[in-house]
């Protein structure tokens, strides 16, 4: 079970039966916003409601990457571009929908929707 903190900590709880364990995995020191799951379950978006989209493996245990800063009060969200998990997109309320490298966070496109994103 993964969950976040308000404080911005990324926990996952190991749970058997009636016991369980408790490891941090990352501190991102932003209020996590939501946490989105690759198709295949390799990588773990972390969005932030300031803009920020971090990238987190769970298999190889390392740190949090920070894949997109917007800095933007207008960002909505972030999923992954599916099949696969090598993109995300993230989308603007002005509706611009921009696709990024999961890689190393790397603008790749934009299209602009010419309309007003509401959740």
């Amino acid at each position: 079970l993964y969950f976040s903190a308000q404080e911005g900590i990324l926990i996952f709880y190991h749970i058997k039966e009636l016991q369980y364990e408790m490891k941090i995995c990352a501190d991102i020191s932003q209020p996590i916003s939501s946490l989105i799951f690759s198709p295949d379950y390799t990588s773990l978006l972390l969005v932030t409601d300031q803009g920020t989209v971090y990238s987190y493996k769970p298999a190889h245990s390392g740190e949090a990457v920070k894949l997109l800063d917007t800095s933007s009060s207008c960002f909505l969200g972030a999923d992954f571009l599916t099949p696969g998990s090598n993109y995300c997109v993230s989308v603007t309320i002005s509706g611009e929908v921009q696709v990024w490298s999961l890689e190393d966070g790397t603008f790749l496109s934009k299209l602009n929707l010419g309309i007003e994103v509401h959740v």
